[in-house]
């Protein structure tokens, strides 16, 4: 599984190459575990007049830590009881099968492209990968991934995984970088942006709620990343040269962040 390998840097292949780092599963009492599941709580909150059971995170743009968030998130929502499918939808730079180490071969994109009607999912869902926390793969990039992800096909297969179990959480591309994740965002119930501090710029963030929305997509708040609290520059040293701080916050109309 993707741990912790390196400071990943704007721009980099990095957890395309080596995966997303499991804070939660490798340190689940480290202060940035708890703060996953902060985040985790807020989420919960939002629920209590809008049940959610299709969420999705995605970024303004690439490298700012969405992928790290979202992993972390629906590991917590698992260690806390809950049946979660974890699903790859970012089908340009897909981290799943790396950060958890399992093969692309097949995934999403494969029952998007089926012709049949059914479709094993035993052969694409890697059930239980953590207790409670099963993941599927993007599957092989293709060349029309907005086609896809837009299909009534994909609406389809959302309504299914949503009868069988408690939260669907979905890695979206970056929304300022493709079309697929406005798309898309708007069958959510709920959508968490991704902010990275000094790197997220606010003209990206206010952009990608006007695209949110443009889809009357249900935007549940914001995740700030790569939080600078330390006296070195970064918070909660891991024993890597760096760490991570999140916090989580609810946009209010007319507010921007």
């Amino acid at each position: 599984m993707g741990l912790f390998n390196r400071r990943k840097k704007r721009g980099t292949d990095e957890t395309m190459q080596y995966g997303a780092k499991l804070i939660t599963v490798a340190k689940p009492q480290n202060p940035v575990s708890e703060q996953f599941r902060t985040v985790k709580t807020n989420i919960d909150f939002t629920s209590v007049d809008h049940q959610i059971k299709a969420l999705a995170f995605t970024s303004a743009n690439i490298s700012e830590g969405k992928s790290t968030v979202t992993v972390n998130t629906a590991v917590t929502m698992a260690q806390a009881g809950k049946k979660v499918l974890l699903i790859d939808a970012d089908l340009h730079r897909p981290t799943l099968h790396q950060t958890f180490d399992i093969p692309n071969r097949v995934g999403l994109t494969t029952i998007l492209t089926s012709h049949s009607n059914e479709v094993d999912m035993a052969d694409i869902v890697k059930e239980d990968i953590i207790p409670n926390l099963s993941v599927m793969p993007a599957g092989p990039i293709p060349p029309n991934p907005a086609q896809l992800l837009g299909s009534n096909r994909m609406r389809a297969f959302l309504n299914m995984v949503k009868e069988h179990y408690d939260l669907v959480v979905l890695d979206l591309a970056p929304i300022l970088e493709v079309s697929d994740t406005q798309i898309l965002a708007g069958e959510m119930d709920g959508v968490v942006l991704v902010v990275r501090q000094g790197i997220t710029q606010k003209a990206g963030v206010e952009r990608a709620l006007e695209m949110l929305k443009l889809t009357k997509t249900h935007v549940l708040g914001y995740v700030m990343n790569d939080v600078r609290t330390g006296p070195d520059g970064y918070g909660y040293g891991y024993g890597y040269g760096y760490g991570y701080g999140y916090g989580y916050g609810q946009q209010k109309d007319g507010e921007s962040k």
